[in-house]
């Protein structure tokens, strides 16, 4: 393994940490994932009338973990999107990173927070929010560090940072947005967060994302 090691160029090296990088928090992201199952609440009844009368009560529960799955593909999704390109990993990368990992662990509990049966449903909403906010936003820095460090592989598509910061982007503004809403209108703040793919898809039809024309190789 020594020599297997040595034999390697810096390149070769820098690559392979980045590869650890992401394979690590693929399965992060997938242990998250299966939190949320793990969570939901079994219905309970001798019959079928009480159990499926047992499963509309605990629909709560289960909306949430369909709105906590398809946030969590979403983050993972935008990780994917440069990771998958990226050719080394420096520290300031890892870091930003190991927070959006963080954001991520902590989406279960934030899903069962928001979804805990009674008052104060506006902090519940507003700490849940926040969670996915920070989530968007720190791998929105991680990729401003890879895009000013040339950190992507030269095959990369031309509008992928663009892409990224499009996609982080308006996930950020649409959770950061329903925080006060929520003090305001309630429940109705939920929309929100549907507002956010909308937003994007009509930000990509209006208009084209810019093309990148610097040199995309690690100087």
């Amino acid at each position: 393994m020594a020599d297997l090691t040595a034999s390697r160029g810096p390149a070769e090296t820098e690559r392979a940490a980045a590869d650890r990088l992401a394979f690590f928090s693929d399965a992060v992201v997938a242990i998250a994932i299966t939190l949320l199952a793990l969570d939901l609440p079994i219905p309970a009844g001798d019959t079928n009338a009480e159990l499926l009368r047992s499963a509309g009560q605990e629909g709560e529960d289960y909306l949430a973990f369909v709105i906590s799955f398809l946030v969590i593909s979403a983050h993972w999704r935008g990780h994917h999107r440069v990771f998958r390109y990226f050719m080394a990993a420096p520290t300031a990368v890892v870091w930003w990173n190991l927070l959006w990992l963080m954001m991520i662990v902590l989406t279960p509990f934030a899903t069962r927070v928001l979804t805990h049966s009674g008052g104060g449903f506006e902090v519940r909403f507003a700490f849940y929010a926040l969670v996915q906010a920070l989530a968007a936003l720190f791998l929105l820095l991680a990729v401003r560090v890879i895009a000013r460090r040339h950190l992507l592989d030269p095959q990369s598509p031309p509008t992928l940072v663009a892409d990224a910061v499009l996609g982080l982007g308006t996930i950020a503004i649409s959770f950061l947005v329903s925080i006060p809403l929520a003090f305001v209108i309630s429940s109705w703040a939920y929309l929100c967060w549907a507002a956010g793919p909308m937003l994007e898809r009509v930000i990509r039809w209006r208009w084209p994302l810019p093309v990148s024309t610097v040199d995309r190789s690690p100087g």
